[in-house]
């Protein structure tokens, strides 16, 4: 069997021209130091080191050739100057053990802890920030040659960097927004530490600490709407069961079988319960003649009192007529 591939050739270029890029941007940087010509008497040393370490061939092997890590670098410094090409390694590299130095560089991915310090937002709101940064050396001969200590260089210039960018936004913005914050930072700091062959992998706002006066004026704050929103969802929830009760009252007076059933489903539910409560239903017909009968005792005796009232007044008024 014969199974056919589909190479995109527009990838493949883009991806060579890419590569092509990097390395030119290496090879600019590593350009950049500059490399002077050797002197006569630097080259007159130069070749006596050599001579010496050719008589000596077999001895001279264990003191010129040495062997560094995958993730090192070696740079080599001959009388004070820095030699042209780039850093050695990995692996073996050979040195005049009589007149170069040479300082191992590591490239691996460092991290660095930015302690909490103060930073002052767009809305005047004091607060203290610590932050994370992950970076690494990139070209081995600048990074040596141009810092003097990268950690604490670069970790001055991130708090400068980071007052300078949350001093342009609003607090709430740096509480929400903190990896475009993060990104932004990174992108000021890769600007700034290309000249020192050091390069931000990554960078973000770890953790943001409030004054004591701020976080109680926020939680106040904060309590005042949770009381009020709870308020307003027990308004509603009032109003809905009123409701929906006289949509059931409006039901339940259309008829009285309804009226009973219901009675008796909540005469269930109370008895369901643990209670000393004494309860003695009566049937609905019982209560409507027991109302009507007290509805008709209610009329009579407010007749009757109507009526004694009326007759000493009828008696008044023909005993002061003045027509007897």
């Amino acid at each position: 069997m014969t199974s056919s591939t589909v190479v995109d050739v527009d990838n493949v270029v883009s991806s060579g021209e890419d590569e092509n890029e990097e390395h030119i941007e290496m090879e600019t940087l590593e350009e950049g130091i500059k490399h002077q010509s050797p002197g006569i008497c630097e080259c007159i040393l130069t070749f006596l080191s050599l001579l010496l370490v050719l008589l000596s061939f077999p001895v001279s092997v264990w003191f010129c050739v040495k062997a560094i890590q995958e993730y090192e670098r070696a740079v080599i410094f001959r009388l004070g100057r820095l030699l042209p090409g780039r850093a050695r390694g990995p692996g073996l590299f050979f040195f005049l053990p009589c007149l170069d130095t040479y300082h191992k560089v590591d490239l691996r991915v460092k991290t660095l802890e930015i302690p909490f310090h103060e930073v002052i937002s767009k809305d005047m709101v004091t607060a203290e920030v610590n932050a994370i940064f992950y970076y690494r050396v990139e070209n081995a001969s600048l990074s040596l040659t141009s810092v003097t200590n990268c950690s604490v260089s670069v970790s001055m210039l991130v708090q400068t960097i980071i007052k300078r960018s949350l001093a342009h936004r609003k607090f709430v913005e740096i509480l929400l927004e903190r990896k475009s914050i993060g990104d932004e930072i990174k992108v000021a700091l890769d600007a700034a530490t290309c000249n020192w062959g050091i390069k931000v992998e990554h960078a973000e706002i770890k953790d943001v600490r409030l004054p004591a006066e701020l976080q109680h004026s926020l939680a106040v704050e904060a309590e005042a709407h949770r009381q009020a929103k709870a308020k307003v969802i027990a308004a509603e929830a009032e109003k809905e069961a009123s409701e929906a009760l006289k949509t059931a009252a409006d039901v339940l007076s259309g008829s009285s079988a309804a009226v009973q059933l219901r009675y008796l489903h909540t005469l269930h539910a109370l008895s369901a319960e643990k209670t000393s409560t004494v309860i003695l239903p009566l049937p609905f017909d019982l209560l409507n003649v027991m109302s009507t009968v007290t509805q008709k005792s209610l009329v009579a005796t407010a007749a009757a009192e109507l009526r004694k009232t009326a007759e000493p007044q009828q008696q008044q008024t023909k005993i002061d007529s003045p027509m007897l």
